[in-house]
């Protein structure tokens, strides 16, 4: 029987933050490839945890692949780890759990810290439906190309960002979406200097740019606001009635067609929309349109 890949979620700050489970896994499995041996032998010996150590990240990933399926088809189990936090998630990882599902080697997943669920769990933005963006491009047109494709987005956007380019990314934001965008900056999770910024863009370049930026960063955007049919409605009716002069009838009718509703409650909205130099007689009444 094949080993089994455990792959392990591990502290992102507080080092109490590993579960109990987890540090059972490190101690039992035979092998541990972790993204950074270096960083990772320093929470292993805090455990004490003497479980060997073997890299395995971005520049190696593809070549380790061969050796640790052999080594898990041959009934080793081995734990993956990243730097912090649950591997896989904007760090390296993913390939090798795709080639475990492809060799037949079992993969069981051992949760715990994550540093997008902590940031939304305390940012206090909308959380039934998000999505997690990974880091801006550095480059300034690229940036910008994401950021526009973001604008209209009904759901709450998660990042990731470096210290040296926060504040180019919310000065991207601000220029997209204005300075009063409203968002969430989490710096620094679970760590001693631990700081949740809300506010606008302009007032976060303010903040972050009276100083020197360091630490781990997670960006939250609340969703935009999404214009209601009924407002969508009459802004069209406005446009037709007001602007390119149309009748009540013609604009009540087209409006209607385009939202797929009933023509007397687009009527009735209609008589909010002050026209004066038109009467009320070419309503649905008039020209047999109630429906």
């Amino acid at each position: 029987m094949p080993g089994t890949l455990y792959v392990v979620a591990t502290p992102i700050g507080n080092l109490e933050d590993i579960t109990a489970r987890a540090l059972r896994v490190l101690r039992e499995v035979a092998l541990i490839a972790a993204e950074d041996t270096r960083h990772s032998r320093k929470l292993l010996n805090h455990f004490d945890i003497r479980t060997p150590l073997i890299s395995c990240h971005e520049h190696n990933e593809q070549q380790r692949q061969e050796e640790l399926i052999g080594r898990l088809l041959a009934g080793a189990s081995i734990a993956l780890i990243s730097d912090a936090g649950t591997p896989a998630i904007a760090d390296p990882g993913y390939r090798l759990v795709r080639a475990c599902h492809a060799a037949g080697v079992p993969v069981a997943p051992v949760p715990g810290p994550s540093a997008i669920l902590a940031a939304l769990s305390a940012a206090g933005e909308p959380t039934d439906r998000f999505i997690f963006e990974g880091f801006l491009p550095a480059r300034a047109a690229a940036r910008d190309k994401v950021l526009q494709g973001l604008r209209n987005e009904p759901r709450t956007v998660v990042l990731y960002e470096t210290p040296h380019r926060l504040l180019a990314a919310l000065a991207a934001i601000a220029g997209v979406w204005g300075e009063d965008r409203p968002l969430v900056v989490a710096r620094e999770l679970t760590k001693l200097h631990e700081e949740l910024f809300r506010g606008t863009a302009a007032a976060a370049l303010a903040h972050f740019g009276a100083s020197r930026v360091r630490g781990e960063l997670v960006l939250i955007l609340p969703p935009v606001p999404q214009e209601t049919p009924v407002a969508g409605m009459e802004a069209a009716l406005r446009q037709l009635m007001c602007e390119e002069g149309m009748t009540r009838s013609a604009a009540v009718r087209q409006v209607a067609k385009a939202y797929g509703m009933a023509r007397s409650e687009v009527y009735r909205t209609s008589l909010d929309i002050e026209r004066p130099t038109e009467t009320r007689e070419d309503g649905p009444a008039a020209d047999g349109q109630g429906q």
